[in-house]
């Protein structure tokens, strides 16, 4: 057996396998365990560097960029967060300090060491409830966050401002889950602060919630979106290319019709058919309408499309399975290249 270490932040004793992640709340571990699998069938033992302790490790695995001491043997880097959030997973000078990088952001498949993918997914997809036999309207299921700079691309704005569209002129059509919706957004700039504080002074003084739309947090996805007609499914930023998370995803395998704004290039991966495009809307009000005059025989007809895409390879690009043997083969095949071990 061949050993190596996977180094994600705040894991350990190989946390990022287990059922459920304990070190962030409701983040699905699917993909990674099917990345040790995948690598498990190829003689190769993946594990959070205190479980190897005492094993001769053959190259280590980094998930997403982090600032990193050199080392004589092979690293390898998976970007898939952000590079608004995470910067570094967007430098090329670092990436080309890895044996192979493996990213979706077409910014940097210029560099030979970097591997294309797109970011993944578990998937699935199968009958589902009907318009009728849905009994949300529209749903926003995210975590309240916010940039700490000010971005032209942000999204995180976009839904506040349809959460509180909905609160002003549609509550009974809206509802909202997630973390952290209990208490106001972050603030990290002046006029941002003072809307917090005075947020928060309403909820002290006259037990004003900061959204009265929140109805809770979820285990399970599924158990809101199986209920909904349309799901507000907005990135964190906006036209970056591939840039295609859970968000769209978690709607379409449960029948639930996205309402979508993020990657420029959408309708390369995503058939036009299968989601509602918010670039195509002047602001909510107006794709509130459009939801409204949706008939039950064209939302079905949505139904049908999703559920085609869903058994389709362009689809299958994104699953999780692709992913995880993707990267351990082209690992595999690296070491190989280098001589490092026998595989």
């Amino acid at each position: 057996m061949i050993y190596a270490n996977i180094h994600a932040d705040g894991h350990s004793n190989n946390s990022l396998f287990a059922e459920k992640d304990t070190v962030h709340r409701h983040n699905p571990t699917t993909t990674t365990r099917l990345l040790r699998q995948a690598f498990l069938t190829r003689g190769i033992e993946i594990n959070t560097p205190d479980l190897n302790q005492g094993q001769k490790v053959a190259f280590d695995l980094h998930l997403e960029a982090r600032p990193i001491n050199g080392a004589s043997r092979p690293r390898y880097l998976i970007a898939l967060e952000n590079p608004d959030i995470n910067k570094l997973n967007a430098s090329s000078d670092y990436c080309q300090g890895f044996d192979l990088a493996f990213a979706w952001d077409v910014r940097l498949f210029h560099l030979p060491n970097v591997v294309p993918i797109l970011i993944p997914h578990p998937l699935g997809g199968a009958d589902s409830p009907t318009l009728e036999n849905r009994d949300i309207f529209s749903c926003l299921i995210n975590a309240n966050k916010a940039f700490k700079e000010v971005l032209p691309s942000d999204l995180y704005l976009e839904r506040i401002n349809t959460i509180r569209w909905y609160e002003r002129h549609a509550p009974d059509k809206f509802e909202l889950y997630g973390l952290g919706w209990g208490k106001s957004t972050p603030a990290f700039t002046t006029s941002a602060r003072i809307t917090r504080s005075i947020s928060r002074l309403k909820t002290r003084f006259f037990g004003i919630p900061p959204f009265p739309s929140f109805r809770g947090e979820l285990n399970n996805k599924a158990d809101v979106l199986r209920h909904a007609r349309f799901s507000y499914c907005y990135e964190n930023s906006r036209d970056l290319s591939n840039y295609l998370t859970e968000k769209i995803f978690d709607s379409l395998v449960n029948g639930c019709v996205p309402i979508y704004w993020g990657a420029d290039n959408v309708l390369e991966h995503i058939p036009a058919e299968c989601f509602i495009d918010r670039r195509k809307f002047i602001d909510t009000a107006a794709i509130h309408r459009h939801l409204l005059s949706i008939s039950p025989d064209e939302y079905a007809a949505y139904q049908r499309n999703m559920l085609h895409f869903l058994g389709s390879d362009a689809a299958a690009a994104f699953s999780a399975g692709h992913f995880a043997n993707l990267v351990a083969e082209r690992v595999c095949q690296d070491l190989q290249a280098q001589g490092i071990e026998q595989l």
